[in-house]
C-alpha cells in the first residue's frame, strides 16, 4: 500500500535523513522505533510533504505522490494522527470531528459520527466542549476520531500514547487493536515498545536516520540485545 524509498530530507544545511526504505502493505500495523532524534517524526513529515523531502519516492497503492501537498496526499487515502495532537482549539469536539470529514475509503463500514462516538464514548459526553478545554487524553481521542472521519485506508500515528495516563494508554491500544481488526493498515511510532511487539505485524528500527534493522515481531524478539542497542530498555 504505502512504499517509500530512499527518503532523504533536511532542515537547512542538516540532512536528517538518509536514504529512509519502508513499507506498509494493506491489513498491516508496522512500527518505527528508535530514540528521540533518529529521524522517525521526520520520515513521517516527510512522507505527508509537511517537510519536503531532498530525495527519494513515497508512493501510495502504486502511485507517486511526489510533490503533491499534504492535503492532496490525505486525499490519497492516509489519515496523520500528528505528535502533539495539533487538533483545532477553537472549535468543539463535534466541529473538530465534522471540520475534514470525507469517505476515502473503498468498501467496510465507514467512520460516521456514531461509530466514533460509540469507539470513544467520552467524546460524546464532550461533544459541545472547545478543544482546548480537553484533557490530554481526550485530545488524543479526538486526534484519532479525526483522522479516522476521513475515511483513510493508512492511519499513521505519531507518539500515540505520549503522556499519557495509564488508564488512558490502555484505551487508545484497546482501540488501535480493534483498528487492527477492522482491516485499516496503521505506521505507528510509539515509546511503549511491550505494546507495539503486541499488536504489530513488522517493526523499522531507526538509527540516526536511516532504518538500522527491519523485521517481524517474531524476529525482534529473538534479536537478544537489539532493543537494548537501539531503544535503550
Amino acid at each position: 500500500m504505502l512504499e517509500v524509498q530512499g527518503l532523504q530530507a533536511a532542515y537547512g544545511a542538516s540532512q536528517v535523513l538518509f536514504g529512509v526504505d519502508l513499507a506498509v502493505g494493506a491489513g498491516e500495523v508496522v512500527t518505527l522505533m528508535g530514540r528521540n532524534g533518529m529521524g522517525k517524526t521526520t520520515t513521517v513529515n516527510a512522507i505527508m510533504n509537511i517537510v519536503r523531502p531532498t530525495a527519494g519516492r513515497v508512493t501510495m497503492d502504486g502511485t507517486d505522490l511526489g510533490d503533491r501537498p499534504t492535503y492532496r496526499i490525505a486525499q490519497a487515502g492516509i489519515g496523520l494522527v500528528p505528535e502533539g495532537r495539533q487538533i483545532f482549539p477553537n472549535l468543539d469536539v463535534h466541529e473538530n470531528l465534522v471540520a475534514t470529514a470525507a469517505q476515502r475509503r473503498r468498501g467496510g463500514s465507514p467512520w460516521t459520527l456514531e461509530r466514533i462516538y460509540q469507539l470513544f464514548p467520552v467524546l460524546r459526553e464532550r461533544r459541545g466542549s472547545m478543544g482546548n478545554l480537553l484533557s490530554g487524553g481526550e485530545q488524543q481521542m479526538l486526534a484519532i476520531a479525526r483522522a479516522l472521519m476521513t475515511n483513510p485506508r493508512l492511519l499513521i500515528l505519531d507518539e500515540a500514547t505520549e503522556g499519557l495516563a495509564p488508564l488512558i494508554r490502555q484505551e487508545i491500544w484497546a482501540v488501535l487493536e480493534r483498528l487492527k481488526q477492522e482491516g485499516i493498515s496503521i505506521l505507528l511510532i510509539d515509546k511503549n515498545v511491550r505494546d507495539l511487539m503486541r499488536i504489530a505485524d513488522r517493526h523499522y528500527i531507526m538509527e540516526k536516520g536511516r532504518v538500522a534493522w527491519q523485521g517481524s515481531t517474531g524476529a525482534l524478539r529473538q534479536e537478544d540485545g537489539l532493543l537494548a542497542r537501539y531503544m535503550g530498555v
